[in-house]
């Protein structure tokens, strides 16, 4: 992973809010009941998460955030619109706050252990719920399996190199 300046330009479109609403859509977030319970455990595992860990800034890339290790969270807010969208962002990189801080050798540069975490922030944050898939008319209920393949997908767009999609397809039931 690289830091914050390089990874998230301060200069993209997209059509989201301003950062005054993202940072008070924030600030809200911080007090939902998953992100105070993600955020608990982060401390107990000996890593809060400080004032500053969570920002809110204008992105040149189509995701909606993103965690950068021993940096913390961003949230692009020209790339978030609804309070819902804010509090996904921060509940999945939270998850990937969590895996850092909890893996002495988490190689972030690893297809297989990025991959891993991206799965885990999947199955965990929420954001691949079939109600949610639905909303975004990605989904038809049937079950599970599609479940599977919205996660897996998204670690593919997310990781975006295709020397590790053999090893992504390789370890998704073992993460």
């Amino acid at each position: 992973m690289t830091d914050f300046d390089t990874t998230f330009s301060a200069d993209g479109g997209g059509g989201g809010q301003n950062l005054k609403e993202c940072e008070l859509m924030i600030q809200k977030s911080l007090k939902t009941p998953m992100v105070r319970f993600l955020r608990e455990h982060l401390e107990k595992a000996g890593c809060p998460v400080q004032q500053n860990f969570i920002r809110a800034i204008n992105c040149d890339q189509s995701h909606a955030g993103g965690y950068v290790p021993g940096q913390g969270i961003v949230v692009c807010g020209n790339r978030t619109q609804m309070q819902d969208e804010v509090n996904q962002v921060i509940i999945h990189e939270l998850i990937h706050a969590f895996d850092d801080c909890r893996s002495a050798n988490l190689n972030w540069t690893d297809c297989a252990h990025h991959a891993c975490s991206e799965i885990r922030a999947g199955h965990l944050s929420g954001d691949c719920h079939y109600k949610r898939e639905l909303l975004r008319g990605f989904m038809k209920l049937r079950g599970h399996e599609q479940l599977q393949g919205v996660i897996l997908a998204r670690v593919f767009t997310k990781i975006n190199n295709i020397k590790c999609y053999t090893i992504i397809s390789n370890i998704f039931f073992s993460c």
